[in-house]
């Protein structure tokens, strides 16, 4: 396998992850959408005195925004920089802690 292979190969497993994870997210905001009003019938139905049904359909919302920003990769949050960012700073604290727990061996 040569090395375009080998990014060819990487690239289009991006590629499917991308997509599953899009997928992923239209399905629940397919849920979302189907089941919202069920439970709006339901609260009118059971206790119209209090609407509960807001703090559901807000809650999920609050769910289904995130969601869907992690899918769009449009968090200003946890994004792929902010990721190499911290394995880095993760893989210096494991070297700095070996190095130090290697030199203090000898004391």
């Amino acid at each position: 396998m040569t090395e375009k292979d080998f990014t060819e190969a990487d690239r289009y497993y991006d590629a499917q992850k991308k997509v599953k994870e899009l997928r992923g997210f239209y399905e629940h905001l397919t849920v979302y959408v189907l089941c919202n009003p069920i439970v709006i019938v339901v609260n009118y139905m059971v206790s119209p005195e209090y609407l509960w049904w807001i703090w559901s359909v807000m809650g999920w919302g609050i769910a289904i925004v995130l969601h869907g920003l992690k899918a769009f990769e449009f968090p200003p949050f946890f994004n792929k920089k902010w990721e190499a960012k911290k394995i880095q700073e993760l893989l210096d604290k494991e070297d700095k802690r070996r190095l130090e727990s290697n030199g203090n061996k000898f004391d």
